[in-house]
């Protein structure tokens, strides 16, 4: 079966499998990967596809993360759409490659399978790897199952493609609770994904023989503030086009994701919990129950980290009485990455700016349960009717009530 007979369908599948299939359907020519848990499969699916005449791909097996950012850059360098996926470790060992590629402007799309950062070593989930990358120039997606897993692969390719953005995207997913997670998902065919992303055309910022020109290039301190301000110019018009691509996508198949953000049960919400990925799936079956009690509590998930969604977060300051913000990682010294941004965009709120407190959870893999999140929404509403709780608080502490 190759690429132009793959109708739409549902399957049930992994998330780490709906991520190959999304990158199958966007007809990447190179895919460099080095293997890495609980990433692996998603790029065993993809030689699989390749290796049955599925899929028209060059797949380029190399000694390390390093290696693998540095194959399918050189592929971008030659105009191709390219692809690649790590975690942890690996993503910590591609770091030196990532800033090579957004800073020369090559719209390559990775996929990350979170897990924690040694040591402790582990091999389970949170967010401390990619959010340590927070700062190298990429666009940061983080979705919830695997149908936003599979539709956020298209959408990135479209949004990192854009002539006004060209800068590469990261897909996060949350390791084993979600990559490993098998439920049902819809596969777009081929022709209306091909008719939602066309071909790349890579401009100008590729090599030719008949043009000879310098890519990823250096350049004098007199320059090197010009090109950081384009890039930040790029993650600003990045938020148009992740805008522009969830209606698109909505237009063609039926499902919009809520670009930037995403709000569950807020229009008249006083008190809401925030996070990223799969643990918002949970917050819905808390905030449904309750609601069922009378309280006025809703969610928010932060999709894109890069660009942050100060806006959106500004305005819901302006709403709501207490914003609970949960986060899978922590910057020894401050609070969480999310909570730390969080905190700078509601500054913009005035006056209006509600009551904040910090949930560090679901490090390495520990279960963020509905109970946790019960307490979280409890102790939100109890800091706005003037009870004293500490504004960063580890949940589920082994030495501590809560």
């Amino acid at each position: 079966m190759s690429n132009d007979t793959l109708t739409a369908r549902r399957a049930f599948m992994s998330a780490n499998d709906a991520v190959s299939y999304g990158v199958r359907l966007c007809r990447p020519e190179v895919i460099a990967a080095y293997p890495i848990t609980p990433q692996t499969s998603v790029v065993e699916k993809l030689s699989e596809f390749i290796a049955g005449g599925e899929m028209d791909c060059q797949f380029i097996n190399v000694e390390s993360e390093h290696s693998a950012m540095a194959a399918v850059m050189g592929a971008a360098m030659m105009g191709c759409r390219t692809f690649t996926a790590s975690s942890s470790q690996g993503l910590l060992y591609m770091c030196e490659m990532l800033h090579y590629v957004s800073g020369s402007r090559f719209p390559i799309v990775m996929m990350n399978a979170n897990r924690t950062v040694a040591a402790p070593w582990n091999i389970f989930g949170d967010h401390r790897d990619s959010l340590a990358m927070r700062d190298a120039g990429w666009l940061q997606v983080y979705v919830e199952n695997g149908q936003e897993a599979l539709d956020a692969v298209i959408q990135a390719y479209k949004v990192a493609e854009d002539p006004a953005v060209r800068t590469p995207v990261m897909v996060c997913l949350d390791g084993f609770v979600l990559t490993h997670t098998y439920e049902v998902v819809s596969i777009p065919g081929q022709r209306e994904v091909d008719a939602f992303l066309p071909p790349f055309v890579p401009g100008e910022n590729v090599l030719d023989l008949a043009n000879p020109r310098s890519l990823c290039i250096s350049v004098a301190p007199e320059w090197q503030t010009e090109f950081r301000h384009q890039q930040q110019e790029a993650m600003a018009a990045a938020r148009r086009a992740i805008a522009g691509a969830d209606g698109d996508f909505a237009g063609v198949f039926g499902r919009r994701w809520g670009g930037m953000v995403e709000e569950y049960r807020c229009e008249d919400a006083e008190y809401v919990l925030m996070g990223l990925g799969s643990v918002m799936g949970t917050t819905r079956l808390v905030v449904d129950k309750l609601r069922e009690e009378g309280l006025k509590v809703g969610l928010v998930k932060v999709r894109y980290f890069r660009p942050f969604p100060n806006e959106e977060i500004a305005a819901l300051g302006r709403r709501v009485k207490g914003i609970g913000v949960i986060d899978r990682d922590v910057s020894f010294g401050n609070a969480g990455a999310l909570y730390t941004e969080a905190k700078a965009a509601l500054y913009s709120a005035g006056d209006a700016s509600p009551h904040t407190v910090n949930f560090i959870a679901g490090l390495s893999g520990r279960d963020i349960t509905k109970e946790h999140l019960e307490t979280m929404y409890r102790k939100v509403i109890a800091l706005t009717e003037g009870k004293a709780e500490r504004e960063i608080q580890f949940a589920g502490l082994r030495w501590e009530e809560w």
